[in-house]
Order: structure tokens, then C-alpha cells, then sequence
């Protein structure tokens, strides 16, 4: 008697694993807090402007988190140094405004956008390269050491500050908003500030860049496989100290990037900035579940409308409020919004 076995193809193989389905209860959190506000604030209009800045302030926070989410999520490195580069993107965009303040008082759009790209563009090479220089010195030598990676780089942002108002001074240093993206735009009875769009529209950007990167390229794919099994990629041929040691840099550079940002938007920059920045950033990855993108984006999210509406309602609990929500969420879901498997 014959017997036929049939041999699936790897195509056939794929197809049979079953995808998880993505989960939409978060996202659905985020819509939630805006329809409760909603009644709350009472004025339609009041709700879309509050609404609205709470989103773009939530691009800006999520731009300044991925860095560290991304740093976390693949090389399981807890970097509390990461202050340092939100401080020093947010020097170099004072450096670089006033080195260009003609292009900053100019009502032309196009040289405002381009004062502004160009100095994203500075800081995050700035950042990396000092993030180079992080990893190399205090991160290479603590990997897998999750206690002293915590006390080593809160060492490295203290002595970062120190070496910032060395150069920048202790004081604070006023930025002023290029001219042509002052003010806001109106919608009815609506407004939304011209420069929280720009900063969204960037932070759309880099969501895009990094799920493309993480998820749809080799480099992507190797960097995700050399933390699940280092020893193996190497043995392939892939040297993955280098691949960290980019993912690092990343991070820095991204770190860099939302610290420009956020200096321009605060028209002004303290030495201080990165070790305050650095608790909300820490509040949104844990809401988000640590070292994961999604999460971070709906926990930066959330954090941006819930700092609007209770600035709003409730000015008094502000800076309650945000920890208050992360006490919420971790009793919902104790690992986060996304939680990262095996982390």
C-alpha cells in the first residue's frame, strides 16, 4: 500500500501560523478620555483646541520616549542617562536659532521650516554622536546589569548637566518661535497653534520610520534576532555589538530630536530639562508597556490630553494627574497597554 506525505511549503507553513489580532482596546482608552472630557469642559470649541494640543503635545513626548523605548525594547538597556540628550538637542536648537536669527524673524514660511529642520537635524547628530560616546564609556561595561545601568547612567546625566552649563551657562536661554509659525490656525471657533502641527506631522514620521525599520527590514529583523539569540546571528556572520552600538546612537540621536523640539516649543531651555523631561518619559513607557512603540505612542497619547484637560478643569492636580493615570492603567493591565512578549 502507497502512502503519499505531503511537505508544506514554507509559504504554506506561514500561512498556517495564526496572526495575532492587533489589540484596539488601548487606542479605544485614548478615544474614551476625549469623549468624558468632552462634557466636562462644556464648549465644543474649547474641547477641539484642548484636544488638539493634548495630541501634538503627545507627538512631541512620544518623539522624545521612542528613543528610549527603542533603546529598551532591543538591547534591554535602562538608560536614565537619557536626559542628557533631550538637554543637549535642546542647546544646540538655542545655538542654532540664534546663529540664524534672520531666518527665525522672517515671516517666510519655507525659511522658518527650514531653520527648524535644519536644526532637528543638527541636534540629532549632535545626540548621536555623544550617545557613541555614552555607550561606549558607561553602557558597553554594565550590559545585562540592570541596577548598575540605572546607577551609572543617572552618574552620567549628572556629570552631562554639569558639562552643559560649562558651555550654555546655568541660567535659562530663551528661544524665540520662528516668526511665520507664531500663532494659530482657526477652525470655527477651534484653534490649533501652528507649531504643535508641525511637530506632529514630524512625529507621524518617525512612528512611520521606525515600525518600517523594526518590522519590514534585514536590519530590523537582525537587531530583533540578535536579542532573542546573540550567538546565533554571530555565528552567521553578523557582528551585533555594531548593530547595538547603532541602535544606541539611534536612540540618542531621537532623544535629540524631541529635545529640539520641545525646547522650541517652551521658548526657553534649563540645564534641568532633560532630568524633568526624563519622568514623563518614563510615566509613558511604563503606561505603555516597556519597550514597546504602540504602547509608547498611546501612552504619550494619553499622557498629552490628560495634562490638557486637567490643566483646564483642574489646574491644581496637573502634576498629579499623569501619575494618577499610570496607577489606573498598570491596575487594569500591570505590564502596560502593550506589553512586549518575554520581557
Amino acid at each position: 500500500m502507497n502512502t503519499t506525505t505531503a511537505v508544506a511549503t514554507p509559504a504554506q507553513a506561514a500561512a498556517a501560523i495564526p496572526k495575532a489580532a492587533f489589540d484596539l482596546l488601548p487606542l479605544a482608552l485614548t478615544l474614551a478620555l476625549a469623549l468624558i472630557a468632552w462634557p466636562l469642559i462644556g464648549s465644543t470649541s474649547t474641547w477641539f483646541t484642548l484636544t488638539a494640543a493634548g495630541l501634538a503635545m503627545g507627538m512631541i513626548i512620544f518623539i522624545i520616549a521612542s528613543g528610549l523605548t527603542l533603546v529598551f525594547g532591543l538591547m534591554d538597556v535602562l538608560n536614565f542617562g537619557h536626559g542628557v540628550f533631550i538637554a543637549l538637542g535642546a542647546y544646540v536648537a538655542t545655538s542654532m536659532f540664534t546663529g540664524m536669527a534672520d531666518w527665525a524673524a522672517t515671516d517666510v514660511l519655507w525659511r522658518n521650516l527650514a531653520l527648524v529642520l535644519t536644526t532637528i537635524v543638527v541636534a540629532m547628530l549632535c545626540a548621536g554622536v555623544v550617545g557613541w560616546a555614552f555607550e561606549r564609556v558607561l553602557v558597553r561595561p554594565v550590559y545585562g546589569q540592570h541596577l548598575k545601568q540605572i546607577l551609572i547612567t543617572m552618574g552620567g546625566m549628572i556629570i552631562g548637566e554639569e558639562l552643559i552649563k560649562v558651555v550654555w551657562g546655568p541660567t535659562l536661554v530663551a528661544i524665540e518661535m520662528p516668526t511665520a509659525l507664531r500663532g494659530v490656525l482657526t477652525f470655527g471657533d477651534a484653534t490649533v497653534e501652528k507649531f504643535r502641527l508641525v511637530a506632529a506631522v514630524i512625529g507621524l514620521f518617525v512612528l512611520a520610520t521606525m515600525l518600517f525599520m523594526l518590522n519590514r527590514t534585514k536590519l530590523g529583523l537582525l537587531i530583533r534576532a540578535g536579542v532573542q539569540d546573540r550567538e546565533m546571528v554571530e555565528s552567521l556572520g553578523y557582528r551585533i555589538r555594531r548593530l547595538f552600538v547603532g541602535v544606541f546612537v539611534a536612540g540618542s540621536a531621537l532623544a535629540g530630536l524631541g529635545g529640539a523640539l520641545w525646547g522650541i516649543y517652551q521658548q526657553g531651555v534649563l540645564p534641568q530639562i532633560g532630568a524633568h523631561v526624563n519622568v514623563l518619559i518614563f510615566i509613558v513607557i511604563i503606561i505603555g508597556g516597556l519597550g514597546s512603540t504602540m504602547g509608547c505612542l498611546v501612552g504619550a497619547l494619553l499622557v498629552g490630553l490628560m495634562a490638557n484637560y486637567t490643566g483646564f478643569l483642574a489646574p491644581k492636580v496637573v502634576m498629579f494627574s499623569n501619575i494618577g493615570l499610570m496607577v489606573l492603567v498598570l491596575l487594569w493591565r500591570p505590564q502596560g497597554l502593550y506589553p512586549v512578549a518575554n520581557r
